[in-house]
This record gives structure tokens, C-alpha cells and sequence, in this order.
């Protein structure tokens, strides 16, 4: 029996997507819930599994867009795989040369029984089309990492460049200017498709800018509160909780005082209507190779330290393996973004619609800091608030903003909170 495998709903709002990578070939035996494609959408990219076992036959190739609902291969229960059945074929027929013959040509490249290469890994090589057996693997029991991919097209690309210049061309000089020609257009810029999630994050972002009335206002916060309590109580959270205490479980907290303190920030335009939300469910912004996603921490003021500590390492993990699902990307009311991991020491984050507000955090960076008479050097990051100026007047978001300041500058107050 053929068992139909066919792109699963990943939401309501989603209709296609692409089918980035197949992470097993034509022929292939494959087991009921073992991933065998990758699909990306304008929202997530998520490995499907089979729905049953058997031998796989793929009728859709990698790179192809696909609606939801299509059936992109099949599995047949009853088949051999193709190994099995090519294998077999020598037994039953004659012991002579022919398996010396035909063996070679369903042999498969030692690295594909080898460990298995990491979600991202898979997507590069699909998409650069990578001969795996051409590249060394560097890992744990010889796994091929993304930086010997990486190592191996700019090897790749080296080679490719320097083909040109093996060509000789004799006679005068003013016979060689007109006999080489230039380098190829097509081999100065490189062209590729954008990806649903790359063309989702550019139509937001120009959506933001459109269609809200966006302003910034900044602040600087004094970090050595937080970073003096972490320090004496990193050891003993760890031990208890199993994590490390970091800064975003603070700024979370922070902002969600804030926004039961200003809610007007807590609001969006629907319409004609101002809609004022009474939960907190905290987007916080993850980079990716693919991209910015936003997973949304729900009810983030009903969740103690370490349980936020926990959200937000548990989607930095997904959103790097391309696991995250849809319900992981919907319901935030306010975002947090953090360029300082990158160095950022300023910025105007945008808007994520239809929210009204953004908080951009920055790199902590030791200044000057007059108190009264005297100078000190403090760790000092710049806080950097986006609002729609249409729902949030300027002293609304003055106040949000210093409200966060003086919630991370008095972390006791947050510990008192819960």
C-alpha cells in the first residue's frame, strides 16, 4: 500500500510555503515520524515527518513552492528499498561479476550513513548543492559542520576564479587586451530567490514604516545593579534552576511593569478602534541564518525568573534548529530586541505591527557618570523605545521608558514583584 505524503497545515493564515530540502533521496527506507523535508513559509521553517514507513518515491523536488495540502511524494509499505533490492539481485540471478557491476552505482557516499549533519547544515548543502562526499567531516565521529561547508565552498569558489587565468594567448600585447575578455557579468553579483521568511520580514518592516506614525525616544541605563546581583547569585540560580540568570529575564520584567504602568503602550489601532490589551505576552527577537523571528513569551508576568531565563533559551534553540512552530510566533503585544550581542551601541529598532511599541536594548559599555561632585565609571546601555506616535503621546512614552530604566537600575523591586 502507497501512503500520500502531503505539505501539512502549519496555520490558518498560511496557504504555501517551499520545500527547502528533502533530508532523505528517492529510495530511501524511511521510518513513521522521522523527518524527510524541510518546509519553510513567510513564518517558520519546520522539518515534516513521515506519516508512515516504507520506501520513499518524491514527486516534488527541492526549491519547488508548494500549496498546502499537495501531495509532494509517496511511501510504499510493501517495496524494498533501493540498496535492498539492487543487493538482492546478484543472489537470485548469477554468483559471477555482475555484482562487482552494479553494486558501485547504488553505493552511497560515506558521509550520509555517517552522524547526522544539523538542521542548517542540511539546508546549505541543499541549497549549494554540496557533493557531501567531497567534504571532510571535522566533528564528533567525523559529523560535517557548517564551517567545513563553508570551508569547502570557498575552496570551491577559489578554484572557480582562478579557471580564467589558465588560458594562454600569444602574440602582441595589443592582441591580448582584445582576445581575454572581462570577468562575466553574472560573476560579479551573486542572484538568488528571496525566501518566504526574508520577503515576510521586508514586507513587515515596510508595512511599519507605511502605515505607523513611528518615533524613538532614548534613555541610558545604569547596568550595575543587575549585573552585581547576577554576579553573586549566578552559582546558586544555576544550581537550582539549571540555567544561567541572564539580562533579558530582567528587561522583560522591566518592560511588563512598564506596561501595567503605562498601558496605552499595551494598545493597537484595529480600524477605526483603539484596542487595549490586559495580557502580556512578550515577543523577543532571535537572529537566525534564515532571518529575524520573534517568538512570543506568553504571559510573561505570570512567570518567575527562571521560567523566562528558560522561554527564551528554549526559542533561541528552536529558532536556530528552524523548529520553531506558529504558536511560538503569535499573540505578542511588545517586542524586545537586542542588538548590543552584536556590538550595536545605538539604534531605532521598527515596529513590529500591529504592536505600538519596541524596546531596543544595546552593548553594555563603561562611561563616565557624574553623581553630584563626583565621576564614576559605570556599565551603561542605551535604551532605545519605537512607538506609534498615533496611540502613544510623547510623555506616555518618556514615562514607559523610564520606568523600565528604573526597574533594571532597582532589580529588588522586580524580585519583590516575583
Amino acid at each position: 500500500m502507497s501512503i500520500e505524503v502531503k505539505i501539512p497545515s502549519v496555520g490558518e493564515s498560511v496557504t504555501s510555503g517551499v520545500l527547502s530540502a528533502w533530508l532523505k533521496e528517492d529510495g530511501d527506507t524511511v521510518k513513521d515520524g522521522e523527518p524527510i523535508f524541510s518546509l519553510e513559509t513567510d513564518k517558520i521553517s519546520t522539518e515534516v515527518p513521515a506519516p508512515g514507513s516504507g520506501v520513499l518515491q518524491i514527486k516534488v523536488q527541492a526549491g519547488e513552492e508548494v500549496q498546502i495540502g499537495q501531495v509532494v511524494a509517496a511511501i510504499d509499505e510493501a517495496g524494498p528499498a533501493k540498496s535492498e533490492s539492487k543487493k538482492s539481485q546478484p543472489a537470485e540471478t548469477r554468483p559471477a561479476p555482475e555484482p562487482a557491476v552494479s553494486e558501485p552505482a547504488v553505493s552511497e557516499p560515506a558521509s550520509k550513513d555517517g552522524p547526522a549533519l544539523s538542521p542548517a547544515v542540511r539546508r546549505l548543502v541543499a541549497e549549494e548543492k554540496i557533493p557531501l562526499e567531497q567534504v571532510a567531516g571535522t566533528g564528533k565521529h567525523g559529523q560535517v559542520t557548517k564551517e567545513d561547508v563553508v570551508n569547502y565552498l570557498e575552496r570551491r569558489e577559489s578554484a572557480e576564479t582562478k579557471k580564467p587565468e589558465a588560458a594562454t594567448v600569444t602574440g602582441p600585447p595589443e592582441a591580448h587586451k582584445v582576445s581575454v575578455p572581462g570577468p562575466a557579468a553574472e560573476e560579479r553579483v551573486t542572484r538568488k530567490k528571496m525566501s518566504p521568511l526574508r520577503k515576510k520580514i521586508a514586507a513587515q518592516l515596510v508595512l511599519a514604516q507605511q502605515n505607523a506614525a513611528m518615533l524613538t525616544t532614548f534613555n541610558e541605563c545604569d547596568m550595575t545593579a543587575v549585573m552585581r546581583l547576577r554576579s553573586s547569585y549566578q552559582e546558586t540560580f544555576q544550581k537550582r534552576h539549571g540555567i544561567k540568570l541572564g539580562f533579558m529575564s530582567f528587561f522583560i520584567k522591566a518592560v511588563v511593569d512598564a506596561l501595567q504602568a503605562v498601558p496605552t503602550v499595551n494598545a493597537r489601532i484595529e480600524g477605526d478602534e483603539l484596542v487595549e490589551n490586559h495580557y502580556y505576552d512578550i515577543g523577543v527577537a532571535v537572529g537566525t541564518e534564515r532571518g529575524l523571528v520573534v517568538p512570543v513569551v506568553k504571559d510573561a508576568d505570570k512567570k518567575s525568573f527562571a521560567e523566562l531565563e528558560n522561554a527564551v533559551a528554549g526559542f533561541a534553540t528552536k529558532a536556530r534548529e528552524g523548529k520553531l512552530n506558529l504558536d511560538d510566533l503569535t499573540g505578542g503585544v511588545f517586542t524586545i530586541t537586542n542588538g548590543g550581542i552584536y556590538g550595536s551601541l545605538l539604534s531605532t529598532p521598527i515596529l513590529n505591527p500591529p504592536q505600538s511599541g519596541i524596546l531596543g536594548m544595546h552593548k553594555i559599555q563603561n562611561r563616565p557618570v557624574a553623581f553630584g561632585d563626583k565621576i564614576e565609571i559605570r556599565p551603561m546601555m542605551y535604551l532605545a523605545l519605537s512607538y506609534d506616535h498615533r496611540v502613544v503621546d510623547g510623555k506616555e512614552a518618556v514615562t514607559f521608558l523610564v520606568r523600565v530604566k528604573e526597574c533594571v537600575e532597582d532589580p529588588a523591586r522586580l524580585l519583590v514583584q516575583g
